[in-house]
C-alpha cells in the first residue's frame, strides 16, 4: 500500500530504491535532509540528486516514486553537495525569486567535444626475390698446337736402304693437342640485405562536426550576458 507524501516514513526510505514519474531508476535514497532526499546512482561514475522533499509522491515499504523524470532529475537537481539554507528553493532550471521583483531562470548549455582515440592494426610488409639475367663476359687464354712445316736438307744418317720407290700415297698422322672453354655456374651468396622495422611518429588532423546550444530569446539571437 503507497503512502503519500505526507504519510511517508522518511526514516525508512534510507537505502530503498528510489523512482522516476516514467518507473526510472534514480538510484537508491542515501540521505533525507530538512528540505532534501539525497538519491546516488551508480558505483564508479557516482550521480548525486539532491532532491525537494516535496516532490516525493508517494512510497511503498520498497521504493520511493517522485514526480520529476529522469531528465529533470539530471538537469536540475544533479549536484555533489546538497543545498545551502540561503537557497529557498532550490531547483536548477525553475525560477528562483529575488529581492524585489527579479527574477532568474538558469538554462543549462549542452556542447559535444571531440573524443579522439587511437588504435593499433596491422599490415603486411612483402619481400620479394626475383632472378634477374645479364650477360657477363669473360676472356680465357686457350692454347692449342699447330703444325709448321719446315724443308732443310737430307740427313747424312739418312741411308739409301731407307728409301723405297714411290709406288702410292702415304699418310702420317700427328697429333695436335688444343685446349677447350667449359663453362659452369655455380651460386654464391654475393651480399646480404637487412630489413629493419622503426616506429616513425607523424600528426593528423581530425575534423568532425560537433553540435552545441545558445540560447535565443523570442525572435532574436542577441542576449546580452552579465558576469556573475
Amino acid at each position: 500500500m503507497s503512502n503519500t507524501n505526507s504519510s511517508i516514513d522518511w526514516d525508512d526510505v534510507i537505502k530503498k530504491e528510489a523512482r522516476g514519474s516514467g518507473d526510472e531508476d534514480l538510484g537508491e535514497v542515501q540521505e533525507v535532509g530538512g528540505n532534501y532526499v539525497l538519491v546516488q546512482r551508480g558505483i564508479v561514475n557516482k550521480e548525486k540528486f539532491y532532491i525537494p522533499r516535496d516532490l516525493a509522491e508517494s512510497y511503498d515499504g520498497d521504493v520511493l516514486r517522485f514526480r520529476i523524470s529522469e531528465e529533470d532529475a539530471k538537469s536540475r537537481f544533479l549536484r555533489d553537495s546538497p543545498p545551502t539554507s540561503s537557497e529557498s528553493t532550490y531547483e536548477r532550471g525553475a525560477p528562483s525569486r529575488r529581492e524585489g521583483t527579479e527574477q532568474e531562470t538558469t538554462v543549462p548549455l549542452t556542447e559535444e567535444k571531440l573524443n579522439v582515440s587511437k588504435r593499433t592494426s596491422e599490415q603486411q610488409a612483402t619481400i620479394k626475390k626475383e632472378p634477374v639475367t645479364e650477360t657477363k663476359t669473360v676472356e680465357v687464354p686457350v692454347t692449342h698446337e699447330e703444325l709448321t712445316v719446315e724443308r732443310r736438307p737430307a740427313s747424312s744418317t739418312t741411308t739409301p736402304s731407307d728409301i723405297g720407290p714411290v709406288e702410292s700415297e702415304t699418310e702420317t698422322k700427328i697429333p695436335l693437342r688444343q685446349e677447350e672453354v667449359q663453362v659452369t655456374k655455380q651460386p654464391y651468396v654475393k651480399e646480404e640485405v637487412t630489413v629493419k622495422k622503426k616506429p616513425v611518429t607523424e600528426t593528423r588532423t581530425v575534423s568532425d562536426e560537433v553540435r552545441s546550444e545558445k540560447v535565443k530569446v523570442g525572435d532574436t539571437d542577441e542576449v546580452t550576458e552579465q558576469d556573475e
